[in-house]
């Protein structure tokens, strides 16, 4: 089935990459099951799999930025996250922030404690408390690295014409804010 545009429409097997239209990992994987379950509806496996897929690569890739400054991604995400928000946070207030759990945040503070790029400041109140704030050195790495790696990332996403970046990212905004809405209801 063909649109007018002589793309694939929407609903077709080559639209949703069980055709010919893709030929990535995602598209070998739902053939292969296709052939084993014929009437398996595998759309979901065909979006699901797709931003597991494009998630794992990312990460495998690492921020090419992010690995000249000695940086990992949830480690530059935690620096970020007290650059952006422009107030000291607690380690709990860092694990909402960068969606970590609390003993990946602990163990990451070390380490860029311990650099230099951030600083533990005591609660007056509770001393089980800690009040984390961005060194001087670590303010200046996020301002630095930030321009750069926004750069990275367009080239990443220069694959993509910048109406399909918008759709894509709209597209994942209704997904995840749906996801988000669904995981905040189950936690109440």
């Amino acid at each position: 089935m063909t649109a007018t545009n002589g793309r694939p429409a929407a609903g077709s097997d080559a639209d949703r990459g069980g055709g010919t239209g893709r030929d990535d990992t995602v598209a070998a994987v739902v053939r292969q099951w296709r052939s084993v379950h014929p009437g398996l509806d595998t759309g979901p496996m065909e979006v699901i799999g797709r931003i597991n897929r494009c998630a794992a690569l990312l990460q495998q890739s690492e921020d090419a930025p992010l690995r000249r400054a000695g940086l990992s991604r949830p480690e530059f995400d935690l620096l970020g996250a007290l650059r952006r928000t422009g107030h000291e946070l607690t380690p709990s207030e860092l694990a909402k922030e960068t969606f970590s759990s609390g003993a990946a945040v602990t163990k990451r503070l070390k380490q860029l404690t311990e650099r230099g790029l951030v600083e533990r400041r005591g609660d007056a109140r509770d001393r089980r408390v800690a009040h984390l704030r961005l060194t001087d050195v670590g303010r200046d790495l996020v301002d630095g690295l930030l321009p750069e790696q926004l750069a990275y990332e367009t080239a990443v996403l220069s694959v993509l014409a910048p109406e399909g970046q918008g759709e894509l990212a709209a597209l994942l905004a209704e997904l995840l804010g749906r996801l988000e809405g669904r995981t905040g209801a189950l936690r109440a």
